[in-house]
């Protein structure tokens, strides 16, 4: 195992240092990660370095019909948050709902999620 250290002045680096680029349909060079540690610990050694292949991030397998399904999903319970939000006729109407499920066991804390749980329930009975 190899310690890291940076320069002067850089305690530490947590996130991507390094991506391959792409340059005539093939990938040059390699990922290089940083990360820290930041769980309570006796170890003074809390920087970690990796290096991942440039085609580490590459899917393998297709994507399952279930998959495809949540993600046609998502794309459509996003597109009627964003027009049920900016919906000047039900604004009213939703806020006051918003605020009298808040305070409620298992209601939703902040009103973009009170409409993707409303515009969610609509898709699934919409689409069982």
């Amino acid at each position: 195992m190899g310690k890291v250290t940076y320069s002067p002045g850089i305690q530490y680096v947590q996130g991507s240092l390094a991506k391959p680029k792409k340059i005539d349909g093939h990938n040059h060079g390699e990922y290089l990660i940083g990360t820290h540690r930041t769980a309570a610990t006796t170890n003074p050694d809390c920087t970690r370095l990796y290096i991942r292949k440039a085609d580490a991030y590459t899917r393998s397998t297709p994507l399952s019909n279930r998959e495809v399904a949540a993600r046609a999903r998502f794309t459509a319970v996003r597109a009627a948050v964003a027009t049920r939000a900016a919906d000047l006729s039900k604004q009213l109407a939703d806020q006051q709902a918003f605020m009298a499920q808040k305070d409620q066991a298992g209601g939703k804390k902040t009103l973009r999620a009170y409409y993707w749980a409303i515009c969610g329930a609509e898709y699934d009975q919409q689409h069982g």
